[in-house]
This record gives structure tokens, sequence and C-alpha cells, in this order.
């Protein structure tokens, strides 16, 4: 029997998702050679590992906050990569934030 987890995104988390994807689209935009796919291949990165967090939430680290009930997973992409912030609770994870590895940690 495979053990299954219900993923969810806080309202917070996709907005995050649409920023960082406005962040690449105008690093494109600015850029001599502008590569196009990259805001669709990053999401797609990111996709992909929301997708673990289906299967396996357990195993990625444990996040360093207030309640000992977050974690994070790292998603590479390029030469640094995402952060996803999350929470498993019973059977559901929920993501509360997504960040690029270059920005400020998560804070309150």
């Amino acid at each position: 029997m495979t053990l299954t987890f219900k993923v969810t995104l806080t309202d917070e988390a996709l907005e995050d998702l649409r920023r960082l994807e406005d962040f690449a689209i105008e690093r494109e935009l600015a850029s001599e050679t502008p590569d196009w796919t990259v805001p669709e291949r990053a999401l797609n990165a990111i996709r992909t590992g929301l997708g673990v967090l289906a299967w396996s939430p357990l195993t990625c680290r444990k996040a360093e906050l207030g309640n000992g009930q977050s974690r994070e997973l790292i998603v590479p992409f390029g030469a640094t990569g995402y952060v996803v912030l999350f929470e498993v609770v019973g059977q559901a994870v929920v993501v509360g934030a997504v960040r690029h590895q270059r920005e400020d940690d998560y804070g309150p």
C-alpha cells in the first residue's frame, strides 16, 4: 500500500509562484540574450518538486521555524534553485511559501 499526501498551496505560496515567474520574465527582458524557456522551466522544476511532496514529504529536511513542524524542500534549478516551505498535517501537505535560494530566509 502506498501512502499519499494531499498537497495544497496557501494563497501566499500561490502569490510567491506568480512573483517568481514575474521575476524570471523581467530577468529575461533585461538580458541581451534572453532565453524565454527559463520562466516555464523554473515553474516546471517547482511543480516537479511539489509532486515529490505527495508521496515523500517526510524525507525533506526540517526547517528552523518556531513551531517545529515545518519542513523545506530544495528544488534545484540552474546554479541555484528554490526552497519550498511546508508543513505535514496528517495526510495533508500545506505549502506556505516558495522562495528563490538567494532570497532572504523565511521570516514572520
